[in-house]
């Protein structure tokens, strides 16, 4: 259903008196409270929530409470608890402002008979054995020397190298990037008194930043942090933000912005966002996988971006991608580049990957996007890589569903779809939420890979995660070895399986469907899980072998593998048709032509 700008303008000025979803619901007569939390994260209302202390945010939602007629049972025990927290914390407020003016007194009054008896008061004795909040009052230089034993040779080059003004790193994944800035960052702070920004792709990926920061503190220094942004007890700041930047543009600091290539809208993002270190003394550290070349990073990367509009830059050579590995440069643009592959890191010292198990586990292609930073050229798949991204969400607004309960989704219906291993593939299983309201859209719930496992294994764990779901349809191929999984699934699941068999018309209409369903903007899943745009990507249009048809082709022979989620989807999605937007006529017919009717 639309709704239109009244109504949702009337929605949001409700948000924003901290009215519940469910009650603007209510109030305005939606078909879902699941409408709100798709609108506050649509529109982010939830960053222009006024940033109230606990006992404000208590009073306000009193106020709605008190003044609403006919209170609901829940409501009536919402306002008891909330009365109850706020007695507690006047109460707390109270005592503590009586214990400052007692020691206030004694100070006014008893100083000097504390002074010629070497006594001290009683709360100034509980003062001095009490540590200031994030206290590194203790932390010199020296500190820090025994942790840079630990760094990797590309790690160490980079500190070599902090005192660039612009730091642009292109990185392998998981070879602990995140982990040394997060050190550099806070050792920074201690040692400086400067600000920490740190700015990343997802919510989730900007407190991994902070939980390293905790996690350093305490275990190399004994410290606990607290605090979101932390405050150190020298006056620095470590804020820790998502992609939302707008709300951040008072903030300014050391800037560190993570997966920059996977940012929607990078170059509106980068000019609000690199303001936070305009001043010449603050730095800018871009780090990022690498992602597809029509990304708006992508250019920021290459020197596109700096010779766009000035003639004189356009035959302006920036170093090879050889030379950045070797060491790193200073480019024209002024930024310093520097490019880390996992071969890089291992001859480094980097002990934690197996190189030839990555190399046979992903294949040539999947390989190089993960692991030696090639970069995705997008202009030969079917898929944009723009409306791939936009399908990344944080699944915490996934109100309904809870991955660690026994039923994740309640009794909601899911479909499953399964692709097969080939050599050098990944047999894969997905598990999709199916919408049901317009404004809804398919979700990725899970997604599992499995490798050099029996059909009976397989088949087993297909069952265990189908006792969790109201799985109503499981789409398996069965062209190849896919069938041996197919008859056990039967098995335990006849009604729900369906068997898929590949030929030119059958996959064309897998790949059309799926085309579908991203144009429309109508599947979403976790924005870390980057190997599902790759392998979206990884499908591509060509002609058949008799060269009088158009079919489609994917990476993966039994050398490269690795477009197994894609497939893994579409047997899922498959379920509903192309034309699922007309409605079709039913026809009953009761004995004879006569009573034959249309509906």
């Amino acid at each position: 259903m639309a709704y239109s700008e009244e109504v949702i303008a009337a929605a949001k000025a409700l948000y924003l008196k901290r009215h519940t979803p469910k009650e603007i619901q209510r109030k305005l007569k939606l078909s879902s409270p699941r409408v709100v939390y798709y609108w506050a994260t649509k529109y982010e209302w939830y960053a222009q929530l006024s940033t109230d202390c606990v006992e404000d945010a208590i009073a306000q939602r009193l106020t709605l409470l008190a003044a609403r007629e006919h209170k609901s049972d829940t409501e009536r025990d919402e306002l008891d608890r909330l009365i109850g927290h706020h007695v507690k914390l006047m109460a707390q407020k109270n005592k503590h402002a009586e214990r400052m003016a007692e020691i206030a007194q004694r100070h006014a009054t008893g100083a000097d008979y504390a002074t010629a008896t070497g006594e001290a008061s009683e709360g100034e004795g509980r003062r001095k054995g009490r540590r200031k909040q994030n206290d590194i009052s203790g932390l010199t230089a020296e500190n820090f020397t025994p942790f840079l034993d630990k760094l990797f040779k590309y790690q160490l080059h980079l500190r070599d190298n902090k005192f660039r003004r612009v730091r642009n790193l292109l990185k392998a994944r998981q070879i602990g990037a995140t982990y040394y800035f997060a050190f550099e960052a806070f050792e920074d702070a201690v040692l400086t008194g400067d600000n920490q920004i740190f700015l990343s792709a997802s919510r989730r990926q900007a407190e991994v930043f902070r939980t390293y920061i905790l996690k350093i503190a305490q275990v190399e220094y004994g410290i606990q942090l607290k605090g979101n942004p932390i405050r150190l007890s020298n006056m620095a700041e470590l804020h820790f933000l998502a992609t939302n930047s707008n709300t951040a543009q008072s903030n300014s600091g050391h800037l560190y912005i993570d997966e920059y290539l996977w940012i929607p809208k990078f170059t509106t993002f980068n000019e609000v966002a690199s303001g936070m270190a305009t001043q010449s003394h603050w730095r800018l550290t871009y780090f990022s996988t690498p992602s597809a070349k029509n990304h708006q990073g992508y250019a920021f990367w290459s020197g596109d971006e700096w010779r766009r509009g000035n003639a004189e830059r356009k035959s302006v050579a920036f170093p090879a991608f050889d030379e950045l590995r070797d060491g790193g440069r200073e480019c024209p643009d002024k930024q310093w580049r520097y490019v880390v592959t996992m071969e890089d890191a291992i001859a480094g010292g980097f002990n934690r990957a197996d190189i030839e198990e990555l190399r046979e586990r992903y294949g040539e292609n999947a390989f190089n996007r993960l692991y030696m930073c090639v970069f995705v050229d997008d202009k030969d798949s079917v898929f944009d890589f723009a409306k791939l991204v936009r399908c990344g969400v944080n699944p915490h607004i996934w109100q309904d569903f809870h991955p660690d309960e026994a039923a994740p989704l309640g009794n909601r219906e899911v479909w499953g779809g399964f692709d097969p291993a080939r050599s050098g593939d990944n047999a894969t299983f997905v598990v999709i939420a199916v919408p049901l309201l317009a404004v809804e859209r398919f979700r990725v719930l899970e997604k599992h890979h499995w490798r050099g496992l029996s059909f009976q294994w397989m088949a087993d764990q297909i069952r265990t995660i189908k006792s969790r779901y109201n799985m109503s349809h499981i789409g398996i191929d069965v062209t190849g070895i896919g069938y041996g999984v197919y008859e056990l699934v039967q098995g335990f699941a006849r009604r729900e399986t369906k068997a898929i068999h590949y030929s030119v018309e059958s996959k064309n209409r897998l790949v059309l469907k799926m085309l579908d369903v991203i144009d429309s903007n109508r599947i979403e899943w976790d924005e870390d899980a980057r190997d599902i745009p790759a392998s979206f990507l990884a499908i591509k249009q060509s002609a058949t072998a008799s060269g009088n048809a158009v079919t489609f082709t994917a990476d993966r022979t039994d050398e490269t593998g690795h477009a197994d989620i894609f497939f893994a989807i579409a047997h899922a999605l498959v379920n509903e048709p192309i034309g699922y937007r007309n409605k079709r006529r039913s026809t009953w017919i009761f004995g004879d032509e006569e009573n034959k009717k249309a509906a």
